[in-house]
């Protein structure tokens, strides 16, 4: 038996340069493309925004925040956040558009705090801050009747 010597496999290559080309091509491609889109900050659009009345309307320049003896917080028969909330968030942005309808009709916005007698102190607090963040200034406290 004759013995035959095998002939060197060749090795199997894919030319890089080319590929190099093609790849700096697309992303040259890609990035003038990308410049011909129209930014979203180049559109031009209009928010609306708030109207200054000419005379005030009738309407409540006080809102009165009842705190019940379980924390819970009362404006208009409604009940904002829940006693355990570790900031009232809820009754905040209500005061912001209090404060923001009393200022648009040129009227000072005044809250009363009616805090039961038996309310802890740290939520009278975060009523406080509520209040602070609507940026309302007119702030009164209210105790109940003495026998």
């Amino acid at each position: 038996m004759i013995q035959r010597k095998k002939k060197p496999e060749e090795k199997v290559s894919i030319p890089i340069a080319p590929m190099i080309d093609c790849v700096f091509l697309l992303l040259i491609y890609f990035m003038v493309s990308a410049t011909l889109q129209r930014q979203e900050a180049d559109i031009s659009f209009q928010l609306p925004g708030t109207v200054e009345q000419d005379e005030p309307l009738d309407m409540p320049d006080e809102q009165i925040i009842e705190i019940t003896d379980e924390g819970q917080v009362i404006v208009n028969d409604y009940k904002y956040d829940t006693p355990v909330s570790p900031r009232f968030i809820e009754l905040a942005s209500m005061l912001k558009r209090f404060h923001e309808a009393a200022t648009a009709n040129q009227v000072e916005a005044n809250v009363t705090v009616a805090p039961s007698d038996g309310v802890q102190h740290q939520t009278i607090i975060k009523v406080m801050d509520a209040i602070s963040i609507a940026g309302i200034k007119g702030v009164n406290f209210s105790i109940g009747e003495q026998d």
